[in-house]
């Protein structure tokens, strides 16, 4: 018996909570929203910089919409936070990418700080990672030591290169400095995960529905 899946916003097909001229549908978050929730979300934008990053955020959104690559949004934003040293947690897949950005932000006026994903060197086997593992690299990746490093570094800002899938959720919830991702790592796509989404009824559709 196949389990009811329960309607979420990417069920919506009104969008109502943008256009304010459409009709909520029954499961709308929106519409079934607790005013409690609704305050406590906004409360949390007095807590500390959290207003400034919103404001700067959409500003950023409106001045560069559909003109500003990433990495000049990026640029444009750390400049409205008053972010000088940005730093960069890559994967050591991507240290060319990393090195460019590095390249970019210094002849923009900026201090580039890295910490490269293998720091420390640590063997996959110390932390009970299997032995089988260590057969694409012995060293693991480290992304608390990482954001511990850009911590003490004091930076401003931390950009995300490459880190892999849940290295990425570390780095996220241990660093002390707001975080920004540049390049989301795809070693099938070039990293660009966003094309099985867009071929996902066409090249990926047995791949992710089983020939459904």
């Amino acid at each position: 018996m196949e389990k009811e899946t329960i309607p979420t916003c990417v069920d919506c097909g009104t969008q109502n909570c943008k256009y304010k001229d459409r009709t909520y549908p029954d499961f709308c978050p929106t519409e079934n929203l607790k005013e409690e929730d609704r305050q406590w979300a906004l409360e949390r934008y007095d807590e500390g910089r959290n207003r400034e990053i919103m404001i700067a955020s959409a500003e950023v959104e409106y001045e560069g919409y559909c003109q500003w690559t990433r990495v000049q949004e990026i640029m444009e934003f750390a400049r409205k936070i008053g972010a000088h040293r940005i730093g960069i947690a890559n994967c050591i897949g991507l240290i060319r990418e990393a090195r460019i950005f590095a390249r970019i932000l210094r002849a923009n006026g900026f201090e580039a700080y890295s910490v490269i994903c293998k720091v420390a060197g640590q063997p996959k086997t110390s932390m009970g990672i299997p032995a089988q593992c260590e057969s694409i690299g012995a060293a693991m990746c480290n992304p608390i030591l990482q954001a511990r490093l850009l911590n003490e570094a004091h930076t401003d800002l931390n950009v995300v290169i490459g880190l892999c899938v849940g290295h990425d959720s570390l780095f996220y919830k241990y660093s002390d400095a707001y975080v920004t991702t540049l390049v989301t790592k795809d070693r099938v796509t070039g990293n660009n995960p966003t094309v099985v989404l867009y071929t996902a009824d066409s090249y990926y559709r047995k791949k992710f529905f089983g020939g459904k």
